[in-house]
């Protein structure tokens, strides 16, 4: 029988590219996007796209009742830090409250699907090179608002397994970069050099450089989560990272080194942040204990995110 699943936040990037992964194993497609789906645009008539406010409680019941799923996949968020600052309700409700709605939909329909909740890297205390890399055990003591939603969110899920037997896997992504991606540091930058090729701007402005960060192709964040249905513990928590991290002023060289033209860099105030965590690497050893290995090069991410802006900032330019 052919099995069926949701995924929240189809529309976003992680959600686009799942659904891209799922669709080759002729599984059957709910996705659910709130206002943006261009990410969906390519197999828009091979899934079925439900209209979705995680805000929303009746909406959630109505769309898990309709799915009725044998997996989900929760990646429906307000995912930007620094927008959480902002608007610190509009983050837990989106967050915390559709987490909840999610989980008691499905408690209350007596349907027994695989879960897997996306959680984040933001729970973690910020460390220093003597608690690094970080693992699932590590303090959690998040740094924003947002990191403070996730783990809300995080508990929640790890309760209604306690609770009510649901058989929910946390995960907890790293900084999951690649084409379509937009809003962060690779991306940006990418972006930039793209603008500065077809003359749109002349310098590229740019925050602290010397943070470590461990960026993960969304392709192997992908692999990872569908090793985790298949392999992964009910109950458990696993971090989805590669264990290495690179300094922005490696990324920016990178980048740098692709593009066609000279760039001319220029730091910028307004972006740089009053704390910014020196250092952020993960221990993915339970998810390499399951076979799971990332197996795209940062460069090649970094090159084919290049591409995917010039192409948009071409477009744009007609």
């Amino acid at each position: 029988m052919t099995k069926r699943c949701l995924i929240t936040g189809c529309g976003g990037f992680m959600g686009s590219y799942l659904a891209d992964f799922l669709l080759e194993t002729g599984m059957i497609i709910y996705g659910t996007v709130h206002q943006e789906s261009a990410n969906i645009d390519h197999i828009k008539n091979s899934l079925t796209i439900l209209k979705c406010d995680m805000r929303d409680k009746e909406s959630v019941e109505s769309t898990v009742a309709e799915a009725n799923p044998d997996f989900v996949f929760h990646l429906a968020a307000q995912s930007l830090p620094v927008q959480s600052w902002l608007d610190p309700e509009k983050t837990f409700r989106v967050n915390v409250s559709g987490t909840i709605y999610l989980l008691e939909s499905i408690r209350k329909l007596g349907i027994d699907p695989i879960i897997e909740v996306a959680c984040s890297s933001a729970e973690y205390e910020p460390c220093n090179e003597n608690t690094l890399p970080i693992k699932e055990i590590n303090k959690l003591q998040p740094s924003s608002p947002y990191g403070v939603s996730k783990l809300a969110e995080d508990m929640f899920a790890r309760l209604y397994w306690q609770a009510y037997g649901v058989k929910i896997i946390r995960l907890r992504p790293f900084f999951v970069i690649g084409p379509r991606k937009i809003s962060d540091v690779c991306s940006d930058f990418a972006n930039g050099i793209a603008e500065i090729e077809v003359g749109k701007r002349d310098t590229l402005n740019v925050g602290n450089l010397e943070t470590v960060r461990d960026f993960i192709d969304v392709r192997d964040t992908v692999m990872a989560m569908w090793l985790l249905i298949e392999k992964g513990k009910p109950g458990e928590v696993y971090n989805i990272c590669t264990g290495k991290g690179y300094k922005i002023r490696e990324i920016l060289e990178m980048l740098i080194s692709l593009s066609s033209k000279p760039i001319k860099v220029r730091p910028d105030p307004h972006l740089m942040r009053s704390f910014d965590t020196p250092a952020i690497i993960g221990d993915n050893s339970k998810l390499l204990a399951l076979g799971w290995k990332p197996r795209n090069p940062i460069e090649r991410t970094l090159s084919e995110m290049l591409d995917y802006w010039r192409e948009e900032v071409g477009g744009k330019a007609k």
